[in-house]
């Protein structure tokens, strides 16, 4: 049998995809961050299926918990929030299985990232505006960034950020960042994208605590940073241009 990682999508139960749903409907198993998980998604699951809360189990009992399953020849949905290539921690459990010669899969789900953009009805690259995206994070009780892999050295760049797990700090975001950016740089504030309680907030940089407080997030949301959240006057793609020869184009661009 085999141990399914599926992305469960940024909460919506229908923004799971179609292969996602299928094995949750037919997993003997399913194994999901209870903290970050809506019932209407467990709601895929067969009645009778084994649903383990892993929010208060620690690697190891996961990691088991999978394991006796396989062994048992049943097939187990490991849900994760968003998409598993994201801040999903699945690394450390498949080394685990790899040990324990457990197969697994990967589904991909949609990112949070992705489902505050569309919140926002935001393209996050944008000609000669914004072309690249830089999804990262802030330390704080959780595991050690990489040393080079700081807020101040990502700015310098003046990409557009994706900030996840840093909503408790918009202060120290604020102060590393604007002098990069500045202070009347665009930001925008996404929390709880696609579930209840979504709540979107707009403004520039020197004002993004003061927004933040004032709105009351204080879990699961994406900040944004970037010029590319208020670009207007700005060049058409050349994908769709007129002047584009498409008779002799090449197969790929």
């Amino acid at each position: 049998m085999t141990v399914h990682f599926v992305g469960a999508g940024p909460g919506a139960a229908d923004l799971i995809t179609v292969r996602g749903r299928d094995l949750l409907a037919r997993c003997d198993v399913c194994l999901y961050p209870g903290s970050m998980t809506p019932t209407d998604l467990l709601a895929y699951c067969q009645p009778d299926a084994d649903l383990v809360d892993t929010a208060n189990l620690a690697l190891e009992a996961i990691v088991e918990r999978m394991a006796d399953a396989h062994d048992a020849g049943r097939d187990v949905v490991r849900l994760t929030s968003g998409d598993p290539s994201l801040y999903s921690a699945v690394a450390e459990q498949m080394r685990r299985l790899d040990a324990r010669n457990v197969p697994y899969d990967v589904v991909p789900g949609v990112p949070a990232f992705a489902a505050s953009a569309a919140a926002l009805k935001r393209e996050l690259t944008v000609p000669e505006v914004g072309q690249s995206l830089v999804i990262t994070r802030v330390q704080a009780r959780s595991t050690k960034m990489p040393p080079k892999e700081t807020l101040a050295a990502f700015a310098a760049t003046e990409a557009t950020l994706a900030l996840h797990l840093a909503i408790n700090h918009v202060e120290r975001v604020a102060e590393e960042l604007t002098p990069h950016y500045g202070a009347g740089c665009p930001v925008a504030v996404v929390a709880l994208a696609t579930q209840p309680g979504e709540t979107v907030v707009r403004g520039v940089l020197g004002e993004l605590p003061k927004l933040v407080r004032e709105a009351g997030m204080t879990r699961a949301a994406t900040i944004f940073v970037g010029r590319v959240l208020a670009a207007a006057n700005f060049p058409d793609s050349f994908l769709y241009s007129s002047a584009r020869d498409r008779a002799n184009q090449p197969e790929s661009l």
